[in-house]
């Protein structure tokens, strides 16, 4: 063990390897060897590691305009402000830096909306297991075990419901709540997809009792689920959405998004140094342009179908308990605690390691880039399956590699 990072306030285990250069689907440490991530930066990186449209958008804009203050307009603010308008059903956008940042703005904008329409109402409803970010306030908001006891004493005003139970959202309404706060899908959970029944039934909720629907879309927005954004696949319409990870393919980006009754703020109530500035901006509007066309929408598709195949498989062929997932946000459950071994298992493999992560101790979550190759797919799947011998190792080969059990969220 060196004294590697000694300098650094500790926050994470991290492992003796310092990365040095990445291009798509791949990383490079220091002693030159390459791993296939399938992490990207916790779903960051949409377009996978140094990519040419984000090098261009950072040169050009460096080269131009990179922070006039937020007190002013600038061009890429109003170009993706106006994108993602387009693209989505809300009115109004706000910029920000991270995913937290946002859904704080999220939370901010529904007690400002609570105070002018609902006579002070504050409260927001979230649900066990949810994730928010890491901010006192969003510790509060989301439902991650033992968060409530870290940093006590914590922000008030936040209920929690259980996902797919609607009747446990009509329990946890009080007069006092404002709004209710969703991931459609909860990543840091194990990819755990809220049920399209449910997700109807808590607009109508919603609607009937005039709080605000808030979808967290930090991890699955942008393309992550095959479609521009996951509520697309639910045929609903929420009121407010955060974007974050994805919209900047790596840069720190994120946004706020509400319809135009909802645009409440008051001059000053809102705010931050970096909020749209230029640069991330401009990298934001090259990253949605190219994700979020059809062809490339429907390619992400594509590629979940066989990536999901191919999991399918070595769910079977390894006696694993199941696969399941949106898209290219995917999940292995293993029938034992020992997904942090298979981490490492597979990062220590040799010539090439694979990158995954393991939100729970029987779970692993794979991100790829939405880019990632048919190949480089393939290849995944061989360097998992190698990983897996040690912990789990084959029961069953499937010479056909069949599919099982369809997704259940279907692509139209």
């Amino acid at each position: 063990m060196t004294d590697l990072g000694h300098h650094l306030i500790t926050i994470i285990r991290r492992p003796e390897t310092v990365f040095v250069e990445g291009h798509g689907s791949w990383l490079v440490d220091e002693r030159g060897k390459r791993y296939l991530d399938l992490v990207q930066g916790w779903a960051v990186n949409s377009l996978g590691h140094s990519p040419e449209v984000i090098a261009k958008a950072l040169e050009s804009q460096a080269r131009r305009l990179v922070n006039p203050s937020p007190a002013f307009y600038n061009r890429p603010m109003l170009e993706l402000s106006e994108r993602l308008v387009a693209l989505s059903c809300f009115d109004r956008v706000f910029l920000a830096s991270s995913g937290a940042e946002a859904n704080e703005g999220a939370v901010k904008l529904a007690r400002r909306w609570g105070s002018k329409t609902r006579g002070g109402a504050h409260e927001v409803i979230g649900f066990e297991d949810g994730f928010h970010g890491r901010t006192l306030a969003m510790m509060s908001a989301s439902g991650k075990s033992g968060w409530s006891n870290l940093y006590p004493p914590m922000p008030g005003g936040f209920a929690k419901a259980r996902l797919n139970d609607i009747r446990s959202v009509e329990r946890a309404i009080t007069p006092q709540t404002v709004a209710v706060m969703i991931e459609l899908v909860q990543g840091e959970a194990g990819v755990q997809q809220a049920d399209p029944d449910f997700v109807r039934e808590l607009r109508a909720l919603t609607a009937e009792r005039q709080l605000l629907l808030m979808v967290d879309e930090v991890q699955t927005g942008i393309g992550r689920c095959g479609r521009a954004f996951a509520y697309e696949l639910y045929g609903i319409e929420p009121d407010v959405m955060t974007l974050a990870k994805g919209i900047g393919g790596g840069v720190p980006l994120a946004a706020l998004l509400c319809k135009d009754q909802f645009n409440c703020f008051e001059p000053g109530d809102q705010g931050g140094t970096y909020c749209g500035n230029p640069l991330m901006a401009a990298v934001g509007l090259a990253v949605v342009n190219e994700v979020c066309r059809d062809e490339f929408l429907e390619g992400v598709r594509q590629r979940a179908q066989r990536l999901a195949r191919g999991l399918q498989a070595i769910v079977r062929d390894h006696g694993l308990v199941a696969e399941r997932g949106v898209g290219l946000l995917r999940a292995l459950v293993l029938p034992t605690d020992e997904a942090d071994r298979v981490v490492t298992m597979a990062r220590e493999l040799e010539p090439l390691g694979l990158l995954l992560n393991a939100p729970r101790p029987n779970l692993l979550r794979l991100m790829p880039a939405l880019a990632i190759s048919d190949a480089e797919i393939d290849e995944a799947l061989r360097l998992l399956g190698m990983a897996l011998q040690d912990t789990h190792p084959i029961v069953f080969e499937s010479p056909g590699r069949p599919c099982s059990a369809p997704e259940r969220l279907h692509f139209a």
